[in-house]
């Protein structure tokens, strides 16, 4: 992504506050082609944010510096005395590079923010000062509004979203991370720097919503803009069937709350217009000298005229808005891929896959990316991403192939890496979303690209392992990654499985099942706790490892071989080591009983058959980890999916044991 490494101000220049609380951030944008290399930061390459909005002595003050360029620079926030509070060297991966600090009771009083350092010894520190009043100040939404917009999406801003988006899902690459609900991730005060960013408490009063996978990077997006006051709209899309792509047709801006969501759809099954009483007796009727009976009179239970359906309720805060997006984007709104859907594809380039860049995945299902990790000492680099389930959890996964479904299908619409449509506010003019060619112009921007929709799949997984690896990998260190992942994604799986677990034991029922295609994305218990897209995915998982020693072999030039080895040594090595790899990693689910049971991930491996038939969520929990009948494991299984659902099962197995996603029809 060719975001400016700037914001163009001199270092002296004051982080100053105006009355209507817009930061004047420490610089404007320069051209990508201006952005100079080196070791230094210069004070056009730095971009500082002060939280609250207005900073104040009752509110802890925070500051983020941002930088596209991997200078090793120490962020230090000096008091209004000349006292030096704090100082973070930690330094955030990226592009954008980013360093947090924090005063938890600021002195009232001009602070300055300074980034020092770097590789060269005559790095200039650029230094940045934030006004810190001594009262409250007052922060008000025009009437009618949801919040005001106050500025555009440029690359300054499209880089502190990136910078907030990583520090919000931030952890070290091994540690599993996952959240029950998505609010738990916003109100935790170490992870979201603009938590109470507005200071109106904003936070303690965000509604309980349980957003899915699409839902949830709306969901980002429009947070990150309404505490910012920048621009946000999202589009009513078709989900695309019938071998017809998804398509937007109407979108919504948030200068017009009073207009949120398309109308209700019409009555499929409408009541017949009541007919107008004739001018003259039908010929037929007249020959008997009869009058046409009168209309039957209204039952209660029938009345005499079907009322129109009430308007949506207008959004009056940033809660019902989420609803509002929510009831009308789904995962066709991303596939969509003309100038009228609300993303647009980016080259696969280190740049361009930063934090906030969203998966759009060709069979439904989409993930955003938080942090790029590079690699290290033979050790694969990896991205990492977060996602919502359908009920509601948000969970952190490793950019692979068993997570990252990558299909050229034009049929399904626009697959691959995307960013969001930059939308703009022209003076005195409404709010506008830039065409994929104005972003391509765009010095801001200038990251659209088409290539991924010339990918076939292999070049597409090629390419990525390029970008998050470009040095030679051990090709050891680089299978035993892989098998991490797969555990990763097995111990996502007992989570989901045990959701279900719980629901059988509240539940006396059984879940529906969908018909056909439907299964992979329906409503109620089956899409909270059914798992065979997960299944599906974890299927191709299990062959991307199996198959690891094969796909050295195919692109060995990837590879650093050892001294004396050759491809065949080394691959025979790789086969050797996997089964061994393989049965010393663990799981361990809960029966249905509620005893644990531990599983190696080669158990999983090997019962990879068992799991094209493991995803219905009225079986037991030992059936859905494909426990042998009359084993030890299975003897504390005590429920059964309905036979007609099994039935069913068994004529779609093929889709998964194929590792073909059925279209829709």
């Amino acid at each position: 992504m060719l975001l400016a490494r700037r914001l163009a101000s001199a270092a002296t220049t004051c982080l100053l506050i105006t009355h209507g609380f817009l930061p004047l951030l420490m610089a404007t944008a320069p051209s990508p082609a201006a952005a100079a290399s080196g070791s230094c930061a210069t004070s056009a390459e730095v971009t500082a944010l002060p939280s609250p909005v207005a900073p104040w002595t009752g509110a802890p003050l925070r500051v983020m510096v941002v930088t596209e360029k991997p200078v090793e620079g120490v962020l230090s926030l000096i008091a209004p005395d000349g006292t030096v509070a704090v100082k973070s060297s930690d330094r955030h991966d990226g592009p954008p590079y980013a360093w947090f600090a924090e005063i938890a009771a600021p002195a009232a009083g001009t602070w300055r923010a300074t980034l020092s350092g770097g590789t060269a010894a005559d790095c200039n520190p650029v230094t940045r000062e934030i006004a810190v009043s001594g009262r409250k100040p007052e922060f008000r939404i025009p009437a009618g509004s949801i919040w005001q917009v106050r500025d555009s999406w440029n690359s300054t801003n499209e880089a502190l979203f990136s910078a907030w988006i990583a520090k919000l899902f931030d952890g070290p690459p091994d540690q599993n991370l996952d959240w029950k609900v998505w609010y738990e991730v916003l109100r935790d005060q170490s992870r979201n720097f603009l938590y109470n960013h507005l200071g109106r408490n904003e936070d303690k009063t965000q509604t309980g919503s349980r957003p899915d996978c699409a839902d949830f990077v709306y969901f980002l997006r429009a947070y990150f803009a309404f505490k910012m006051g920048l621009p946000y709209g999202y589009s009513n899309c078709s989900r695309g069937i019938g071998g017809s792509p998804p398509k937007c047709y109407q979108w919504f801006d948030v200068e017009h709350p009073e207009v949120t969501r398309p109308p209700p759809p019409p009555d499929p099954n409408p009541a017949p217009a009541a007919a107008a009483p004739p001018t003259e007796p039908p010929k037929l009727l007249g020959i008997f000298n009869r009058s046409p009976p009168p209309p039957a009179e209204p039952t209660a239970a029938e009345p005499a005229a079907k009322a129109s359906p009430p308007k949506p309720k207008p959004p009056t805060n940033f809660g019902e808005y989420l609803r509002d997006v929510g009831d009308v984007v789904h995962t066709g709104a991303v596939r969509a891929g003309d100038d009228n859907a609300d993303f647009y594809t980016v080259p696969l380039t280190e740049k361009a896959l930063r934090p906030g860049t969203v998966y759009a995945d060709p069979y439904g299902h989409v993930l955003m990316l938080v942090r790029r990790v590079p690699e290290l000492n033979g050790t694969p680099g990896v991205f990492l991403a977060v996602d919502s389930e359908p009920d509601g959890s948000v969970t952190r996964k490793r950019f692979w192939r068993g997570n990252f479904l990558f299909a050229h299908e034009p049929t399904l619409g626009a697959a691959g890496f995307k960013h969001f449509r930059p939308i703009v506010k022209e003076k005195n003019g409404p709010l506008k979303r830039l065409s994929n060619a104005e972003i391509g112009k765009n010095a801001s921007y200038g990251d659209y690209s088409a290539e991924q929709s010339q990918m076939p799949m292999e070049d597409f997984y090629d390419r990525m392992d390029d970008v998050m690896s470009p040095d030679p990998l051990d090709p050891v260190k680089a299978m035993t990654d892989a098998i991490t992942s797969l555990t990763e994604q097995i111990k996502t799986r007992v989570t989901s499985i045990e959701n279900g677990r719980k629901w059988q034991a509240k539940s006396a029922g059984d879940a529906t099942m969908p018909d056909g295609a439907s299964i992979f994305a329906a409503t109620g218990a089956w899409e909270d706790f059914s798992t065979p897209a997960r299944d599906f995915r974890l299927l191709i998982a299990v062959d991307v490892v199996r198959n690891f020693p094969d796909r050295f072999a195919r692109r060995s030039d990837r590879y650093a071989l050892p001294a004396g080895k050759s491809v065949a040594d080394v691959k025979a090595e790789l086969q050797g080591m996997l089964a061994s790899e393989l049965a010393s990693r663990k799981i361990t689910y809960t029966r249905s009983d509620g005893s644990p049971w531990t599983l190696s991930v080669k158990d999983v491996v090997d019962r990879a058959v068992e799991f094209e038939m493991a995803y219905n969520p009225n079986d037991c929990v030992e059936l859905r980890w494909a426990a042998a009948a009359g084993s030890d494991e299975a003897a504390t299984c005590k429920r059964h999916a309905p036979a007609a659902q099994r039935d069913k099962m068994s004529s779609y197995r093929a889709w998964f044991r194929e590792r073909h996603w059925p279209a829709h029809s």
